[in-house]
């Protein structure tokens, strides 16, 4: 409960700001969030305890990394945009989203950016509308029992290649942010975030190994 109390507080200050970044800087924003997601690549590794990297751990990660790829091009080639606001897809949405709860080192920001309503849940979040925020929320429970009871599963029998094939899905999601490069004073702003950002999450990380 304080948790969800602090998140909904979160969510509810950083919206409007998320929501104007994105709009105004979008491609400084965007190299920060893949900044923060290669910081958080170590933590990843660390998490799964092993000694040695083996072939068979490699492997996995090259399937979840292909399959995030693959999943990229669908979402480019299918329109989307007449599903987005049923509340069908919102739940979908909702229960996709919840996997960037319970597994670490998933971000719900990029899973929302793959399905095409992140913009649209910043929007909801901004002004608290709840025709968006509820079908998510309900969708967001449904999904986080249920990949919660998964994740434990996993974890007690393969953990250190489940943390393998969730950096698969980490490395994955930069191809998701990626937002093009120019060669201006917007782009050397975006790469300074970028390795600020990196610093910064490979600081985390090792705040939360300790």
């Amino acid at each position: 409960m304080p948790i969800a109390i602090g998140t909904f507080i979160g969510v509810i200050l950083f919206g409007n700001i998320l929501k104007f970044i994105f709009n105004k800087f979008y491609m400084p924003t965007s190299f920060a969030f893949i900044g923060l997601i290669l910081g958080s690549i170590n933590l990843v590794i660390k998490q799964s305890n092993i000694k040695k990297i083996t072939f068979s751990h490699l492997l996995c990660t090259l399937v979840t990394l292909s399959f995030s790829i693959y999943l990229i091009s669908l979402e480019n080639s299918l329109n989307i945009t007449s599903y987005i606001s049923s509340n069908s897809y919102l739940i979908l949405a909702g229960v996709f989203m919840s996997p960037g709860i319970v597994i670490p080192g998933v971000s719900k920001t990029v899973i929302l950016m793959l399905l095409g309503i992140y913009q649209i849940y910043l929007s909801a979040i901004s002004s608290l509308n709840l025709s968006i925020l509820i079908p998510i929320g309900i969708g967001l429970l449904i999904g986080g029992v249920l990949f919660l009871c998964i994740i434990n599963f996993l974890f007690k029998f393969a953990k250190s290649h489940t943390y393998f094939s969730i950096l698969g899905f980490i490395i994955g999601s930069i191809f998701i942010i990626y937002p093009g490069f120019s060669f201006d004073i917007e782009g050397l702003i975006s790469i300074i975030l970028l390795i600020f950002c990196f610093i910064l999450g490979c600081k985390l990380s090792k705040f939360e190994t300790n």
